[in-house]
């Protein structure tokens, strides 16, 4: 492997954990979202990685394969005054478990600073390479 190949794998699990950091942060966003009209409720997301081919040095990157939705089911509170309860009382909450969220949010962070970290570093055993050759 290259030094050169490091950057375009960092760099593809930067932007992966960056996708993820989205989804992450969609998914907190609606952790408290009710049903709408059509009796729909947000359902949390996840990123689906898969393994990407870096070029001919047989170095392998990652991407976003898919993002999935939850197959559990939502969350239905018993609160009949609320505007948005149906004909039993029950209002339909996503399924968005708020401390599982905050887990992979700080579980992409660091996976994202990490690469981030590789890319310094290669970036600085680079410069002292040419440095050596001066």
């Amino acid at each position: 492997m290259s030094m050169f190949s490091i950057f375009n794998v960092s760099g593809s699990a930067v932007s992966a954990q960056a996708q993820r950091l989205n989804v992450v942060a969609s998914n907190l966003a609606n952790a408290d979202a009710v049903a709408g009209p059509d009796g729909q409720g947000y359902k949390s997301r996840q990123i689906v990685f898969q393994t990407e081919p870096m070029g001919s040095d047989a170095s392998a990157g990652v991407r976003v394969n898919t993002i999935k939705e939850s197959n559990e089911p939502l969350r239905r509170v018993h609160n009949p005054s609320h505007p948005s309860a149906d004909a039993d009382g029950y209002v339909t909450h996503s399924n968005v478990n708020p401390v599982e969220e905050m887990v992979n949010m700080i579980s992409a962070s660091r996976s994202y600073q990490n690469n981030v970290e590789v890319m310094n570093t290669a970036k600085t055993l680079l410069l002292k390479t040419l440095q050596m050759g001066q």
